[in-house]
């Protein structure tokens, strides 16, 4: 059984996690203090002297922090940030040389792929929250959260061509989030786009001022956090899922989803709640209010 009522911190080197519910947690270590509100993890990239690179160990440490208790009826929010001037740099490419081995390089290739599609695949939504340099990977892991709030000097950049190593993978993400010439022209030149750019083209969600960046993360999660969880990881899957297909199947497969969000108890419960004119009281349980 989990225990609702502590903070949980990772024993990776690089990455602190802390999730709190359903009260007010205070949790401090050698890497980072955090005070956060209800329902809401915060994993933060913490090896600024390296630029957080994703390393092996960085990315390894990624994925279990985003599997840990994913399906917890208390946790509805994960926010993604980092400690430095640097969100993250990318692999640290004194993995990538020679000496490690191909199946080494399989191995990293393999676990960050499998640490971006983990972002898109869990119930609960994932927010990038950016004040800095996001390169190569850490471009791409900004590609694959659901909603990115950065500051007005974060700058993101594809530069793997200028090293001798085409952003092949960062492009899947990244091909997916802008259009196709300004990922073309990103990933040719390794040229870095400015934040309101990256707005322009789709690649985030909202551009603050750096002193107003964690309110505005923390006032997104925290609307997310008043609506039924089960209907938010249904919406979630589902968008996923009808993006990558055609027009007609993809009305297909979203109007059947909307008759399945229906038959839900907190689908009914929203319905009801509007009717009569009051704020709905959410069971956060995929139940069923009828077949």
């Amino acid at each position: 059984m989990h225990n609702n009522y502590a903070a949980r911190l990772s024993q990776q080197q690089f990455v602190v996690v802390i999730r709190t519910v359903p009260q007010f947690v205070c949790q401090t270590n050698t890497y980072t203090q955090s005070t956060l509100g209800m329902n809401i993890r915060r994993i933060i990239l913490n090896n600024p002297k390296k630029r957080n690179a994703l390393s092996l160990s960085m990315l390894e440490s990624l994925r279990e922090n985003i599997l840990a208790d994913v399906d917890s009826e208390d946790l509805r929010v994960v926010i993604l940030s980092a400690k430095g001037p640097v969100f993250s740099s990318g692999h640290d490419l004194k993995e990538l040389t020679s000496a490690q081995g191909r199946e080494y390089h399989t191995k990293v290739f393999h676990t960050c792929s499998e640490v971006m599609t983990l972002i898109q695949d869990i119930p609960v939504p994932v927010i990038a929250m950016v004040n800095g340099v996001a390169t190569a990977a850490g471009c791409q892991l900004v590609a694959s959260c659901d909603i990115a709030v950065v500051t007005e000097k974060s700058t993101f950049a594809t530069p793997g061509v200028s090293v001798g190593l085409f952003c092949s993978t960062p492009a899947v993400a990244i091909g997916r989030a802008v259009p196709r010439k300004v990922a073309m022209e990103m990933l040719f030149t390794g040229t870095p786009i400015s934040a309101h750019d990256a707005l322009l083209h789709g690649l985030v969600s909202k551009v603050v001022p750096e002193e107003q960046l964690e309110e505005e993360t923390l006032a997104i999660a925290q609307r997310i956090c008043k609506a039924s969880r089960p209907v938010v990881a249904l919406g979630k899957a589902t968008f996923q899922r009808q993006m990558a297909q055609g027009r007609d199947a993809a009305y297909a497969t979203a109007s059947k989803v909307m008759v399945d969000n229906l038959a839900l108890r907190d689908g009914q419960e929203g319905i009801r709640a509007f009717i009569e004119k009051r704020k709905p009281v959410w069971s956060h349980k995929a139940e069923k209010a009828h077949d």
